[in-house]
């Protein structure tokens, strides 16, 4: 299951403490891994902007599509993360989450959103970023490619149907980035370093996709 979204302690940021006082112990207060969850996340958007899903593959240049791909990276990221046997798996896949989520705040505030919409718009986004996440999960662990493909003709191209030969590609690909995530140790990602590997052009496309 996709980490949970952080809830605020609204009576803690009521409090009327010193300012001063409250900005020193925010810096000692900061959340486990936070540093390192922000460099994997970063990671992910950079992979999820790859020309190639654009260019070669057709995926929408467009605000729901950006977020599309930069969640299916991000998923897969989260994936490997919780899947691993020591607990900071775990709580670094929680920190690559709310890094996610504090970034999508943000881009939306630089868009303009209001405040009172803001929080709407992002419980929007973290509804529709769980139920992807869900489905890329359900495909990977039943080995089932043809759902995987399925789940991203659905999410990202937004057409129900069979799976167009754009939404196998990218099934494939994030497929082979699933098990090259694995087969990476916990060790560089705690301290925020990955390797997302770049798109393989198909037998069909030109060599200079990638």
């Amino acid at each position: 299951m996709p980490p949970r979204r952080a809830r605020v302690n609204r009576i803690a940021a009521r409090s009327p403490k010193d300012p001063a006082a409250m900005g020193l112990s925010a810096l000692f207060r900061r959340k486990p891994h936070e540093r390192a969850g922000f460099l994997l996340y970063g990671a992910a958007v950079a992979a999820a902007r790859h020309p190639y899903f654009f260019d070669r593959l057709g995926a929408p240049d467009s605000l729901d599509g950006r977020f599309d791909l930069v969640g299916l990276h991000v998923a897969l990221l989260i994936h490997r993360l919780r899947r691993d046997a020591d607990a900071r798996g775990a709580a670094l896949a929680q920190a690559v989450f709310d890094a996610m989520f504090a970034d999508m705040d943000v881009n939306l505030r630089e868009m303009g959103v209001g405040d009172l919409a803001v929080g709407k718009r992002v419980r929007r986004m973290w509804e529709a970023f769980h139920g992807r996440a869900q489905a890329y999960e359900a495909a990977l662990e039943a080995a089932d490619a043809e759902a995987f493909a399925a789940a991203l003709q659905r999410n990202v191209w937004r057409s129900e149907g069979e799976a167009s030969p754009a939404a196998r590609r990218l099934a494939g690909h994030a497929r082979a980035t699933a098990a090259a995530l694995a087969a990476q140790p916990l060790a560089p990602l705690l301290r925020g370093e990955v390797r997302f590997p770049d798109p393989v052009p198909g037998p069909e496309e030109p060599a200079d996709a990638a």
